[in-house]
C-alpha cells in the first residue's frame, strides 16, 4: 500500500471517498512545511502554512495518545488500565480507579496539550491577519481561518468536558506569560465559544478537499461535532439539526462493513467524518505517525510485543453485548487460554493468558495488519484515530429526535445502525427495535451508542451528559467514583501555581 512507502503530510482530521491506498499519494512528510520553506502547492495557499502546524499537533502524544485514552476510555467502565498491576504507577492507576489528584501529570498534559494547539490555532490566525498577501483572495483566507476555529472549536470541547471552567483565549498571545492572568471562563461562556467557532468552520469549510489535502477538516467534521457540542447541552433540535446537516450531504453512509472500518483498509472510508492521520514507513516508524495504538497494542514477546497493553475492554463491557452481536468480535481481542486457542481477525494465533500475556482481552479495533507489522514495525503508529464516524451521527440523531418526542423517527435511525452491524449475522440476531415508548427507546439508544462506539472514546463523556456516571461506574468496580467530584478532572496544581492562584480548582479536590 503507497500509504507506508510514501511518508506523508497526515493533517489529521476528517475525510471521505478515497481508500487508505490512496490518502497519502502526492503528499510531503508531516510537520515538514514551515513558514521558510512552504512551497505553496499547485491548487494549494499560501495560508496553509501557519495552520499545518495545528494539524500537525493532532497527532501528538499529549493531544491524542496517553492523558486522551485515559481520560476518555480508562475512566469509562467500558475499558480498564490494563497491563500488569504497577504498570504506569499511582497516577494512571488513579485515572483508572479515581480519584485524579491534582499532582496528576496526565492531567497537566492534556491541559499543555489542547491550550498548545489552541495557541497555534490563535497564532495562525494571527498571521493570517497580519500578513498581507496580494496573491491570495479573501475566500481563501477566510477557508483557512474556518479549518483554525474548527481545531481550536474542537479542542475548546476537549477541556470543558475535561476540566470545566477554564481560560477562554481568543486571541494570539506573543508573550505566553500574559496568559497566566487570565481567570476561568464559566462552562457556559466556553459552550457558547466554541459553538461560535464550529458555526464559522461549517459555513466555510468545503465539503470535499482535493486527493493532495486529504485529511483536513470538512464542513461535514465541523457540524458533527457541533452536534456533539449541542448534544451534550441537551439543546435537542439545534444538535437535531446539525447532524442532519452531515446526513443530508449524502456524503456519509454506512455502507462499509463495521469490520473493515477500524482496519487500514477502513480508513477515510464513507463513514469517517473525523478523522487524525497517522503514517509510518520502514525508514520513518515513528515521527510521522501516532502512538495511539501503541499505547494499547498486545502486550506479549516476540512477534506478540506489540504495545503497552493499556486500554482493555472491561467484563461489564464484554457482558453488555447481545447474543451474536458481531461488533463483540471488532471490538474484543481475546487471548489464548490452555484450554481455547482464540484467533485475531488476521487469522492470527493469540499469545495464552496468564502465562504469555497479562490480560485476558485486548482492544481489537486497534490491532494493525501483521504484513504492515512485519514490513514496518510492530509499533503501529500508522493507524489512524477514529474521532467522529457517521454512526455517530445517526445516533446522536436518533437520541435528539427521541427526546424530541419523535419516536417513530428515533427508532428509525436507530435501526439503520442496527441493520448495519448485524449483516453477514445468523437469523434473528440484533433484530429491529420496536419501542414506541420514549423511556423505553431513549434506553435502547444509550445501549447503542455503548455498543457501536465501544472503546472509541465516548462512553466516559455519554455517562456523564446522561447523569447515570456513578451508577455505571460503581457497578463496574469503580467505587471511588463520585459524582461531586470525579465528573471532572481537577484542574492541575501545576496551573494553578504558575497563575499564582488565578486559576480556582475543582469542587471535591
Amino acid at each position: 500500500m503507497s500509504k507506508y512507502l510514501n511518508i506523508a503530510l497526515a493533517l489529521g482530521s476528517s475525510i471521505i471517498l478515497f481508500s487508505s491506498c490512496e490518502k497519502f499519494l502526492d503528499t510531503a512528510p508531516q510537520g515538514k512545511y514551515t513558514e521558510d520553506n512552504y512551497p505553496y502547492p499547485e491548487g494549494g495557499s499560501t495560508y496553509d502554512q501557519y495552520i499545518f502546524p495545528a494539524y500537525n499537533d493532532l497527532r501528538s502524544y499529549s493531544v491524542h495518545v496517553d492523558g486522551f485514552v485515559n481520560a476518555t476510555s480508562i475512566r469509562s467502565d467500558d475499558a480498564d488500565k490494563g497491563s500488569t498491576a504497577s504498570d504506569g504507577g499511582a497516577d494512571v492507576i488513579a485515572m483508572d480507579n479515581f480519584p485524579v489528584l491534582p499532582s496528576s501529570g496526565r492531567a497537566n498534559s492534556l491541559w499543555l496539550g489542547y491550550y498548545g494547539l489552541i495557541n497555534k490555532t490563535n497564532r495562525a490566525i494571527h498571521l493570517m491577519d497580519s500578513v498581507q498577501n496580494p496573491n491570495q483572495d479573501e475566500a481563501m483566507k477566510i477557508q483557512t481561518e474556518a479549518e483554525a476555529k474548527f481545531i481550536r472549536g474542537y479542542s475548546y470541547f476537549m477541556l470543558v468536558r475535561l476540566f470545566g471552567s477554564v481560560p477562554k483565549f481568543d486571541k494570539w498571545f506573543e508573550d505566553p506569560a500574559s496568559q497566566n492572568n487570565i481567570p476561568q471562563s464559566t462552562a457556559g461562556e466556553i459552550y457558547a465559544f466554541i459553538e461560535e467557532d464550529l458555526k464559522f468552520a461549517a459555513q466555510n469549510l468545503p465539503d470535499v478537499w482535493d486527493r493532495q489535502y486529504i485529511g483536513r477538516a470538512t464542513k461535514g467534521a465541523a457540524n458533527g461535532i457541533l452536534a456533539k457540542v449541542y448534544l451534550t447541552q441537551k439543546k435537542w433540535q439545534p444538535a437535531y439539526d446539525a447532524a442532519n446537516m452531515v446526513r443530508g450531504s449524502g456524503l456519509y453512509d454506512l455502507s462499509q462493513s463495521y469490520a473493515e472500518i477500524f482496519s487500514e483498509k477502513g480508513e477515510n472510508g464513507k463513514e469517517s467524518v473525523f478523522e487524525i492521520q497517522g503514517t509510518a514507513s520502514a525508514d520513518q516508524q515513528t515521527a510521522n505517525g501516532i502512538q495511539y495504538a501503541n499505547l494499547q497494542g498486545v502486550r506479549g514477546s516476540g512477534n506478540w510485543n506489540l504495545g503497552w497493553g493499556w486500554n482493555v475492554p472491561s467484563p461489564v463491557l464484554e457482558a453488555a453485548y447481545e447474543a451474536g452481536d458481531p461488533r463483540k468480535a471488532r471490538t474484543i481481542l481475546y487471548s489464548s487460554t490452555t484450554a481455547t486457542k482464540h484467533f485475531s481477525l488476521f487469522n492470527e494465533q493469540m499469545p495464552v493468558y496468564p502465562s504469555e500475556v497479562p490480560n485476558p482481552m485486548y482492544n481489537h479495533k486497534v490491532l494493525s495488519d501483521p504484513a504492515l507489522r512485519n514490513s514496518i514495525s510492530r509499533g503501529s503508529w500508522w493507524m489512524n484515530i477514529r474521532i467522529l464516524r457517521y454512526a455517530d451521527i445517526v445516533l446522536m440523531m436518533s437520541e435528539a429526535a427521541n427526546e424530541l418526542g419523535r419516536t417513530d423517527e428515533a427508532r428509525t435511525l436507530l435501526n439503520e445502525v442496527r441493520e448495519r452491524a448485524r449483516r453477514g449475522a445468523a437469523t434473528g440476531v440484533l433484530p429491529n427495535v420496536t419501542n414506541t415508548d420514549q423511556a423505553g427507546l431513549r434506553d435502547k439508544i444509550r445501549h447503542e451508542r455503548r455498543i457501536e462506539l465501544a472503546m472509541e472514546h465516548d462512553r466516559f463523556f455519554d455517562l456523564v451528559r446522561w447523569g447515570t456516571a456513578q451508577t455505571a461506574l460503581h457497578a463496574a468496580g469503580k467505587t471511588n467514583f463520585q459524582n461531586s467530584r470525579d465528573v471532572l478532572l481537577p484542574i492541575p496544581q501545576a496551573q494553578i501555581d504558575i497563575t499564582k492562584g488565578v486559576l480556582k480548582q475543582n469542587p471535591g479536590y
